[in-house]
């Protein structure tokens, strides 16, 4: 069998920057994915030739992750969603985006309008990485009067976070995302994620990545406190010094033997998954012309035709996307399918008429965790400390980051500081007296 230097589970988005990075440092590495394609939630499906990602996914245009595939020459192709559109306040459409509809709107007070306006022109200048450790909510509570505005606030951090949590969730990393959406904008792919998936595996293996579909790892065989072996549920085994693991913090918590008294466990226990119900639509037409982006103000409801900005289907279709945040909790998945086709009746009434295909996915898991006050550690990885060899990546394994750009800052750093340890731990072997490195 092959011996490699580094070994990758997972081959989401994460696991094939951390393996791709990792090769082309020069290290022979191994890419082990337990389903049937590599991929992971950037997968995208084809239904009747309308192409829907697994939920709602944009790429912010500001972010790490951005950065970090432009750099690695992946191409993004599409285009940004207009930032004009509308809210739901009480079973109502109402203007939110137009600054001339809003400023004759009922919805608003006269007070509540002028402190919306300087509220979004203040937003730019705060300085989130100074902001203490408090929760969303307690910032804006503090720094927002009007309970309107406030309401806006949290539809527009929720919107851009994918996260119902503001009594938990950090208000620094938060409002760092809403800055950046507001300044960068946001990307929606022509061809949806999957063309991130396809261009990073093609380079993965350009630079010399094993990758390994259908392998599932049971186990991260430890000697002495550091990693010796990774073990497959078929049998097979790879001796191998350097792991990183890409997947959920409970799924690498329950790989590592002994893991019960290692920070893996405290990051299980204290981790925070955000959840979401997400319905896709393939429509030959969009009922109402021009309403293409709706934020609930009252309800933690988004709408967005990503056909708008995005080549997503054939033959003229539209794909348009609602997402339902459901925060940490469970939600029932009849109930949410109710709602969001509700909440697309009173935006595009007679919208089922014009249906071609559709996908409902309930309770995805966007994220499985984020910064938030319940963790002991703010910023978490890429080492587990107690174990040497051992590094984790993921849209959970943060320094303030989120969403895509977690997951690919943290495969950076897991990749640099698992190359890093290579060699510094790397012998020359002596043969037939010289010296072979």
């Amino acid at each position: 069998m092959k011996t490699y230097d580094i070994a990758v589970i997972g081959g989401g988005i994460s696991g094939l920057i951390a393996a791709l990075e990792s090769a082309q440092a020069g290290q022979r590495v191994v890419l082990l994915e337990k389903s049937g394609q590599v991929g992971g939630r950037g997968i995208t499906v084809n239904r009747n030739g309308a192409l829907f990602n697994l939920g709602g996914h944009a790429i912010y245009r500001g972010g790490e992750a951005y950065s970090i595939l432009k750099e690695h020459g992946v191409k993004l192709e599409g285009g940004s969603p207009s930032t004009r559109g509308t809210g739901i306040w009480k079973g109502k459409v109402v203007p939110l985006s137009d600054p001339v509809k809003v400023l004759f709107s009922s919805f608003l007070s006269w007070s509540a309008k002028l402190q919306l306006a300087g509220l979004l022109s203040s937003l730019g200048k705060v300085e989130s990485a100074a902001i203490p450790l408090i929760s969303l909510r307690e910032w804006a509570e503090r720094e927002i009067r009007d309970p309107m505005v406030r309401h806006l606030f949290y539809a527009l951090a929720r919107t851009a976070t994918y996260t119902f949590d503001p009594d938990h969730q950090t208000a620094g990393p938060a409002l760092r995302q809403v800055q950046s959406s507001l300044k960068f904008g946001v990307q929606y792919l022509d061809g949806g994620w999957q063309t991130i998936v396809d261009q990073l595996r093609v380079k993965a293996v350009q630079a010399g990545v094993d990758i390994m579909e259908s392998c599932n790892v049971s186990e991260i065989e430890l000697e002495q406190a550091a990693v010796r072996r990774i073990v497959l549920t078929d049998g097979r085994a790879w001796d191998v010094a350097q792991v990183i693991s890409t997947a959920s913090p409970t799924d690498t918590y329950r790989m590592v033997r002994g893991a019960e008294e290692t920070s893996l466990k405290r990051w299980k226990e204290e981790a925070r998954p955000a959840r979401v119900a997400s319905l896709d639509l393939c429509l030959k037409r969009i009922p109402v012309t021009g309403r293409n982006l709706s934020i609930g103000i009252d309800r933690p409801i988004f709408f967005s035709n990503h056909s708008a900005a995005a080549k997503l289907s054939d033959g003229g279709n539209l794909v348009v996307h609602l997402t339902k945040y459901n925060g940490t909790a469970d939600s029932d998945p009849k109930a949410d399918q109710r709602m969001l086709e509700q909440t697309m009746t009173l935006l595009h009434p007679d919208w089922e008429r014009e249906v071609v295909t559709r996908q409902y996915l309930p309770n995805i898991t966007v994220v499985h965790d984020y910064p938030h006050l319940g963790r002991k550690e703010q910023q978490i990885g890429p080492a587990v400390p107690e174990i040497q060899g051992l590094y984790v990546a993921g849209d959970w394994v943060n320094h303030g980051e989120l969403l895509l750009d977690a997951a690919g800052a943290s495969a950076r750093r897991a990749a640099r500081l698992a190359v890093k340890e290579r060699r510094r731990t790397e012998r020359p072997v002596v043969t037939g007296g010289y010296v072979a490195l």
